[in-house]
């Protein structure tokens, strides 16, 4: 049974939860609004419901520890990410505000905040959707730790990716490269595996009688093993480094026998002699995933080789540039034997092309 008091000007009321007393004041100096308050609270507390003022009591710095306590006791591998998401943004803009209080509004500011920090819009949703989680670990809760989980808008983002190799610039890029990079660059552009995929590779995953190499499930990005078969050239790389490895070292691809880390220096120097400024790694994935949607390549099989769990993400690798774009309105133009009648229109009709894509290309580069 609840009871009410006064204690100075205004009402305050008195009930327990769970064998928990809290202590309500109403603000009013009026004893009606505190018998209205106190059956209310009770009402709830009749219905199993917690009042707000129970999770008051609940700060944000729980949830954070709960949420990070889940990723630890599933072995995510992004842990290392999500822990530093809680430590250097959710808990310095959240940590002292009761979970009850971080409203729609509070998020809105916490992506101002960001924003100002000159933070993208991707990374930002990196953490919205930390938060979300947050509060969804908390209301599956027994008892729940929050009444609800509040809205969480995430920002636009232009996620659609550009970059991609011609042949002939992979081919002066690798020229470019030192001969411990050369080999592994070359499988990066026939398989599009992940550069970690790549660089952790050791001899037990590859069988070089059969021209196998195997992940097993649980050591890629999306947990599901994968087996490729080698290519000539593939057969001939691997060949290549088994020749050089090293005593002691497992790691198919290495520097001096030590496994390779950051080569980021050497990468952006080998692309400003190949004149190719600005490629990145990935931009090999990209590429393989073309290339083999390019030559024919079911779907599902390059998924499987290049390890795209989803479609979604798959779709967004398989780029089509300007030069693609030509490519089809000339096949349409023979399709239609709407060709030019002689050889000067026909040169004129190409030249035209030419000039329009170089314009074109030129104004991308400059965007």
């Amino acid at each position: 049974m609840g009871t009410i008091t006064k204690r100075g000007n205004n009402y305050s009321i008195q009930y327990y939860v769970g064998g928990q007393k809290f202590r309500e004041s109403t603000g009013s100096p009026k004893k009606a609004v505190a018998v209205k308050l106190l059956k209310l609270r009770e009402g709830e507390v009749a219905r199993g419901k917690k009042p707000e003022i129970y999770y008051d009591k609940i700060g944000f710095a729980e949830l954070a520890q709960d949420y990070i306590l889940d990723y630890k006791l599933n072995a995510k591998k992004t842990l290392a990410k999500a822990e530093r998401i809680v430590r250097l943004h959710l808990l310095p803009f959240f940590g002292n505000c009761p979970a009850s209080k971080i409203t729609t509004t509070r998020v809105k500011q916490y992506i101002s905040h960001r924003m100002d920090q000159g933070a993208a819009n991707g990374t930002i949703n990196r953490e919205l959707a930390a938060l979300k989680r947050a509060f969804n670990l908390a209301s599956r809760c027994t008892p729940p730790k929050v009444s609800g989980t509040p809205y969480v808008p995430l920002l636009a983002e232009r996620n659609v990716r550009q970059g991609f190799f011609e042949h002939d610039e992979f081919l002066a890029l690798r020229e470019a490269l030192p001969p411990y990079l050369k080999g592994m660059v070359t499988f990066a552009y026939k398989t599009g595996w992940r550069v970690g995929e790549i660089t952790g590779l050791t001899w037990n995953q590859v069988d070089l009688n059969r021209a196998v190499v195997r992940l097993e499930a649980g050591t890629t990005k999306n947990d599901e093993g994968r087996t490729i078969f080698l290519d000539r050239e593939l057969v001939d790389v691997f060949k290549e480094q088994f020749r050089n490895r090293q005593l002691g070292c497992l790691y198919v691809f290495h520097r001096n026998g030590n496994p390779i880390k950051d080569f980021r220096v050497v990468w952006r120097r080998a692309c400003k002699e190949a004149g190719i400024q600005g490629k990145l790694f990935h931009d090999l994935r990209r590429t393989a995933v073309r290339n083999m949607v390019r030559a024919g390549v079911p779907e599902r099989v390059a998924m499987a080789i290049s390890g795209h769990k989803t479609r979604s993400v798959f779709d967004r690798y398989d780029i089509v540039n300007l030069r693609d774009l030509e490519q089809a309105a000339l096949s349409v133009e023979r399709y239609l034997g709407d060709s030019p009648g002689t050889p000067a229109e026909a040169a004129g009709t190409k030249k035209a092309h030419n000039l329009m894509l170089a314009q074109n290309e030129g104004a991308s580069h400059e965007g």
